[in-house]
């Protein structure tokens, strides 16, 4: 068969109408598919070369209107699946799962610039469990690679403002514990009280980091047995082991509900995070996107119900922490976030 070639085909009148020339012997041809961009193909009755013409070439499908764009994303944002997003909406699920990537990726970088420095008093850590692709024993036992497996996301919460300070996507290991410590440290500034769980490698990441410039405590709650057979009954907190750690941290004020109650805001939120589904991320990088995307949306764009009584007005944690004097809207964000990456 002859080489495709992709040229500017010319349109020759027949008994039937126009059909399109070929730039070869000049007869007539006839419709052959589409290549793999999109752009129809034409065959040559009397020779069969085959050609293409690139002014068929669709637009590229990546591309939804602005509004589109921020539908797809708030439906996302309130615990859509992907799925049910493309059946509601029309649009194609690969284009969805595009924009969550470019927009995740854009707001990730946005609150690693914009949260700096800030202030804080009371700061709760925690990390929350998920999966990429398939469970960690079963990743061991394929031979498959760190992109996949248990992928832990580490958060911290200021206890007043609401405001997630860093968040950091990673294994349940020393060195991704020490990179979160590090984002810490660069998004507070001042003496704050510091409180996380028992995970050993707080023990010894948080002081190589901070020094003694924190009150630093851990907070170990002991679990009895289940009350009943349910396999997914929750344990009962039997005894909780406050201990501090570094400095002088207030007894009282040893806690970590706070940042736990956000961890099902974040499994609520997040529909790749939601438990016993098959809703799980089959990416890191559509994992770590959608959980970037989220953090700056609940920062920047969700209206905390507490803030808000305490306020009397709708109050997101970003206003609540001085780095807003208003409730922005999700295009507001995508559109400062752009704005602030083209200034950097």
């Amino acid at each position: 068969m002859r080489p495709i070639t992709s040229i500017l085909p010319r349109t020759r009148p027949n008994g039937k109408g126009f059909f399109v020339e070929c730039h070869l012997c000049q007869g007539p041809t006839r419709r052959f598919g589409f290549n793999r961009n999109g752009s129809q193909r034409y065959r040559c009755d009397a020779c069969w070369h085959t050609f293409t013409d690139a002014q068929t070439r669709p637009f590229d499908r990546r591309y939804l209107a602005p509004e589109v764009r921020v539908l797809c994303l708030r439906m996302l944002l309130e615990g859509t699946s992907v799925r049910a997003v493309e059946r509601i909406t029309g649009v194609n699920r690969d284009t969805i799962l595009y924009a969550v990537v470019d927009t995740g990726t854009l707001c990730k970088g946005f609150l690693e610039r914009v949260i700096r420095g800030v202030p804080v008093f009371d700061v709760q850590a925690d990390e929350i469990w998920g999966f990429v692709g398939c469970k960690e024993k079963h990743r061991l036992r394929a031979g498959y690679g760190e992109e996949y497996g248990d992928a832990y996301c580490f958060t911290a919460i200021e206890r007043d403002t609401k405001l997630i300070l860093c968040w950091h996507l990673g294994k349940r290991c020393p060195a991704d514990t020490r990179s979160f410590a590090l984002r810490l440290h660069e998004a507070t500034s001042g003496r704050f009280q510091l409180t996380t769980d028992g995970f050993t490698p707080y023990l010894t990441n948080i002081p190589a980091v901070f020094g003694q410039s924190i009150d630093f405590a851990t907070l170990v709650k002991v679990y009895g047995e289940p009350e009943d057979e349910r396999r997914y009954s929750p344990p009962r907190v039997i005894e909780v082991i406050p201990t501090p750690r570094i400095g002088n941290p207030d007894p009282e004020r040893i806690c970590t509900s706070h940042v736990e109650r956000h961890n099902l805001t974040i499994r609520m939120m997040v529909r790749r995070m939601t438990r016993l589904t098959n809703a799980h991320s089959k990416k890191w990088e559509n994992h770590e996107a959608a959980l970037g995307l989220f953090f700056a949306y609940y920062n920047f764009c969700r209206v905390h119900m507490t803030l808000a009584e305490r306020a009397n007005r709708k109050t997101t944690p970003a206003m609540a922490s001085g780095l807003t004097d208003h409730v922005w809207s999700l295009s507001e964000l995508l559109d400062r976030a752009r704005a602030e990456r083209a200034a950097a």
